[in-house]
């Protein structure tokens, strides 16, 4: 009789019904780890406070939202590994303000970051136990689409860290005959943000509607349409690794990053194709650019394709078994 299979238990302060990035992690991950654990994704740990098997292994994302789970496992089970995988606002804002960010720090046996940016923002002692393990998507290469615009997506839920203001007014800045579409897919998380969405979408410019909000759509069809897209506008203010610029590379689409540490972290440092966080003016003239000049658009997309192989779902998931194979294994 085989022995039983360890346990691993995955905290996500954001489940299936989110939709976000922190779902789409815990649930890629805990496929790769079903093969030779025994996995569960929870909000929380325990379950609902109850009591139940202890795992061998806990993965809590995010710092600060898990931090109860991450003391609670802590204090339960001293010795046993525990991996926090750190978020944008984790790296970028919480852990220099919020103590219990901090403190899961401390508590954590195992640090992970989503991009090489990341460990320069630990202390030493922290970087120590933190290692970089890219988000992976598969290679898609979607059905040809005929484009009467130059059509450019935004994925993310409205909230003041992905600063969906800034593509906004960039639309209201394009020339006058410009073929930038502006497709937004994502929830407006706050009233304000729905007001400007609706109220830009019900505007009309000769030729072709500027910006469409699409609210929020299934992974499955969301991904479609990155593939379908010209490029991929990443906004955000904060950010630990988007997911989405993932899915674009994999997909063949470049990307108008902000340049944060944390789209730089994915990439690139020479990449051409950033603009200043805030910055709608320049946003606007980096997608005339990109819709205008089809060398600059060639030379991000070959960029791009450069970095593809980093975000290979068999390199996560060879890293990721890794990661839990070392945290478990006897000193």
């Amino acid at each position: 009789m085989r022995p039983p299979k360890a346990t691993v238990a995955i905290i996500s302060p954001a489940l299936r019904k989110a939709n976000n990035g922190n779902w789409q992690t815990a649930h890629r991950w805990s496929h790769f780890l079903q093969a030779d654990y025994g996995v569960t994704v929870a909000a929380e740990w325990p379950p609902g406070h109850s009591g139940g098997a202890v795992p061998a292994c806990l993965i809590a994302l995010h710092a600060r939202r898990s931090a109860d789970s991450i003391a609670r496992f802590a204090e339960a089970c001293p010795g046993r590994p525990l991996v926090v995988v750190l978020t944008g606002t984790d790296l970028y804002r919480d852990i220099r303000s919020d103590a219990s960010a901090r403190r899961s720090l401390e508590l954590a046996t195992h640090l992970v970051v989503l991009q090489d940016e990341g460990p320069a923002e630990l202390a030493p002692g922290h970087r120590a136990k933190c290692r970089v393990i890219y988000q992976s998507a598969p290679a898609i290469v979607p059905a040809a689409t005929s484009h009467d615009a130059f059509d450019v997506v935004l994925v993310g839920h409205m909230r003041a860290e992905k600063d969906p203001a800034t593509p906004m007014l960039a639309v209201m800045l394009l020339a006058e005959d410009s073929r930038v579409r502006l497709t937004h897919i994502g929830a407006a998380l706050d009233e304000s943000y729905r007001e400007s969405a609706e109220a830009l979408q019900a505007q009309r410019w000769p030729g072709l509607q500027r910006y469409v909000w699409l609210a929020n759509l299934p992974h499955t069809e969301t991904r479609l349409r990155i593939g379908q897209a010209q490029a991929l506008v990443v906004s955000s203010v904060i950010e630990g690794g988007a997911n989405v610029i993932i899915e674009a590379v994999t997909s063949g689409v470049p990307v108008l990053a902000s340049r944060i540490p944390g789209n730089i972290g994915m990439l690139g440092r020479d990449y051409e194709g950033y603009f200043p966080p805030g910055n709608a003016a320049h946003l606007a003239e980096l997608l005339e650019r990109a819709s205008r000049d089809a060398a600059f658009l060639a030379r991000l997309r070959q960029q791009c394709a450069q970095r593809a192989p980093l975000f290979a779902p068999e390199r996560e998931r060879a890293e990721v078994i890794g990661l839990v194979a070392e945290a478990l294994k006897p000193d």
